[in-house]
């Protein structure tokens, strides 16, 4: 499992002066209920008891996850739905091909298959690619994918990410939001306030953003490496959920 990466201290020192319990980035609004959304599995939790009912995503999921797409739950899909979402830290890890699933198995597919992902402009320069639709980004240069894929989350509805063609203009590696009080860390804008930055909600989770594209720390922390002033950001497509 990943190393979870520790909250600098002078976010808790913000935080705690602004009576925050918690962290919130510009694509966040207050935390969703633990009975609405799936969240990080504690370590001591067990394996919950797989449910033999199809989901809505059942044969997007069986299709990404190399399953018999009949659109069927089986005892076998639904051991291997729950060793993916155990992978993501996806909670409930219940083998139900659910929207967060589908998410997830998005990224699994998108990994074995790079060479299949379509949707951005190909050229010399390099691009960063946002699939909406998916919620992916990877970044291709020279017809070559260089980053990625890695799993991304977009704006919510009254919130949109706004698709089309931008351009890097500017980026703020410690960047705290005012707007929607939190960190942003490793921000990277493209779209008057949309940026590329880190989130430290669980990256499949509802509600989406405030239109920034969220990524996970070590994701977002690599992308700010690679990126400069000037790179392109393309994105299309519409997310799903809240």
């Amino acid at each position: 499992m990943a190393r979870r990466k520790r909250i600098p201290f002078r976010w808790i020192r913000i935080w705690a002066t602004a009576g925050m319990a918690f962290p919130m980035t510009l694509a966040v609004t207050s935390a969703p209920s633990a009975a609405s959304t799936p969240h990080i599995r504690s370590t001591d939790d067990e394996t919950p008891e797989c449910r033999l009912t199809a989901g809505p995503y059942q044969r997007q999921v069986e299709k990404y996850l190399g399953l018999r797409q009949d659109g069927e739950q089986s005892a076998a899909d639904c051991a291997a739905i729950q060793k993916m979402q155990q992978k993501y830290e996806i909670d409930p890890a219940d083998g139900y091909a659910g929207l967060i699933s589908y998410r997830a198995a998005s990224v699994t597919w998108a990994a074995a298959h790079k060479k299949s992902l379509t949707g951005c402009p190909t050229g010399a320069k390099v691009v960063v690619c946002v699939d909406q639709n998916r919620q992916l980004l990877w970044v291709r240069k020279n017809k070559k994918i260089v980053f990625g894929p890695v799993p991304a989350r977009t704006g919510r509805p009254g919130y949109l990410t706004r698709n089309g063609r931008h351009k890097i203009y500017r980026r703020v590696k410690d960047f705290y939001s005012t707007q929607f009080p939190g960190p942003m860390p490793y921000s990277q804008f493209f779209d008057r306030g949309e940026a590329l930055h880190a989130s430290y909600r669980p990256i499949f989770e509802d509600p989406g953003s405030h239109g920034c594209v969220n990524l996970r720390y070590d994701d977002a922390k690599a992308l700010w490496s690679l990126l400069r002033i000037g790179d392109s950001v393309y994105l299309w497509g519409t997310r799903k959920g809240e």
